[in-house]
């Protein structure tokens, strides 16, 4: 069956996006928390935890594409990309929860973390390949992509609500190994349901019948997918590195005065929960708004203003911080939340209108191979981030402590301040320039003149 077939129920686009909650805890925690949990609890440098981390890297090179692969290539009476989601999100979840089960620290405590890494990121990539190959399957329609986006970008909000917001906060008072216990289950069941709430819904069934290298050189003679799989590779550059640096961030940056509107909030949740609530809330508003934005002003161009609004918000946070307000920082956060909800949403509705041509022009049914290129663009800048973060706090004095907290040099200090604020308003003004004059005519000459971009 076709996914131009029929248009999709709100079901089915909501039971579709209710994976992405799994999944963006899992991406939430691994940004999040295993930098922090290997500097501030196992002790280990800055500048090698950032390495281990980047280090897994090597492991995607291969199963990303063998998974896109393999996914297209698999017949089944569930199609072809449902049991991988079932078997993926199992592998994905026990990984995450050994991983911050370590029984040592130091060297050996890294080793650990290493190679539980490994297998919850072999997890992950059997989930999130051939969940996004779904989107070229279930259908063709650009406007049917941008509402399912927006469904799968408001559970992704959830998610990091719980990877962001509720896990740091359960690891404070439960413990790292504790928090994923609970956290397990909010990775596992959100990819189980999303796989049975889209059972009847349209789908490509019959194998791919092109091999692996083949597949690939397809994707990557399509121009315009494979600029745009560099610049999404280089806003997700932009996002990682505030997230990576965000642990520290809470703890150097904001030391509220304890008398404020949300100071209270701020002690019950701890302040990067709280910033991280706030990050979600807007999140969670600005997704009905760049449907709509899309909508009007086209995906590209929508994506271009909430870019230039994610500068502007990280310029004025640069002149905000340190800050002694839980309050001021939560407002915004908020404001960052929205602005990101750009970067979140409408890349993911933009690419599988270019596989679209693809299959058109050569017959080929090789979403997966598509899905393993883009994910593996996100999974590079994803890897590099902590590794870019830990050199140059390593560069400026940053000192790793086993306590949590430690007296850190106003360099270091320093340091932070612009990684987590100018930096990435410079990599996300390089990826406006990229869009506008190398992407854009390539997309034109592909999708025609009169396609709404």
């Amino acid at each position: 069956m076709g996914g131009d077939d029929m248009a999709l129920s709100r079901g089915q686009k909501a039971g579709w996006g209710l994976a992405d909650m799994g999944i963006v805890v899992f991406v939430v925690v691994k940004q999040l928390l295993v930098l922090a949990f290997l500097t501030s609890v196992l002790g280990v440098p800055v500048g090698i935890a950032g390495m281990i981390t980047t280090g897994i890297l090597a492991f995607d090179i291969i199963t990303d594409p063998l998974v896109g692969y393999l996914s297209d290539n698999t017949q089944t009476r569930w199609g072809r990309r449902a049991p991988w989601m079932i078997i993926g999100a199992v592998v994905m979840t026990a990984g995450t929860v050994a991983m911050f089960m370590s029984p040592s620290v130091g060297t050996s405590g890294a080793l650990w973390v290493a190679a539980f890494f490994v297998v919850a990121t072999i997890g992950f990539t059997m989930v999130v390949i051939p969940y996004g190959a779904t989107a070229g399957e279930m259908t063709q329609d650009p406007r049917e992509r941008s509402a399912m986006t927006g469904w799968r970008m408001a559970f992704a909000s959830i998610g990091i609500l719980i990877g962001g917001a509720l896990i740091p906060g359960l690891a404070q008072g439960n413990g790292y190994d504790g928090a994923m216990m609970i956290a397990a289950p909010l990775m596992v069941l959100p990819i189980w349901a999303s796989v049975w709430f889209t059972r009847k819904a349209p789908r490509i069934t019959h194998r791919s019948e092109v091999g692996l290298l083949a597949s690939l050189r397809l994707v990557l003679s399509n121009p315009a997918f494979a600029t745009l799989v560099v610049l999404y590779g280089v806003m997700t550059l932009a996002v990682a590195t505030i997230t990576a640096g965000l642990p520290f961030a809470a703890l150097y940056l904001v030391q509220d005065t304890g008398d404020t509107m949300l100071s209270a909030a701020a002690q019950a949740l701890s302040m990067l929960s709280l910033l991280f609530a706030a990050f979600v809330v807007g999140a969670i508003l600005s997704q009905a708004i760049w449907v709509l934005v899309s909508g009007r002003l086209g995906k590209l161009f929508a994506l271009v203003l909430g870019l230039a609004l994610y500068i502007a918000l990280l310029t004025t946070l640069y002149t905000f911080l340190p800050s002694t307000s839980a309050t001021v920082m939560a407002g915004m956060f908020v404001l960052a939340g929205m602005t990101n909800g750009a970067y979140q949403q409408i890349p993911w509705a933009m690419f599988p209108d270019l596989m679209d041509v693809t299959r058109r022009e050569t017959g080929a049914a090789i979403e997966g191979a598509f899905s393993a290129i883009w994910i593996f663009g996100q999974k590079v800048a994803n890897a590099i981030a902590p590794l870019f973060l830990g050199l140059v706090l390593s560069a400026y004095g940053w000192q790793e402590t086993t306590e949590g907290v430690t007296d850190q040099t106003d360099a270091a200090v320093g340091a932070l301040r612009v990684s987590i604020t100018l930096l990435p308003a410079l990599i996300m003004a390089l990826s406006i320039f990229g869009l506008l004059l190398i992407y854009r005519p390539r997309a034109r000459a592909l999708l025609g003149a009169d396609h709404a971009l």
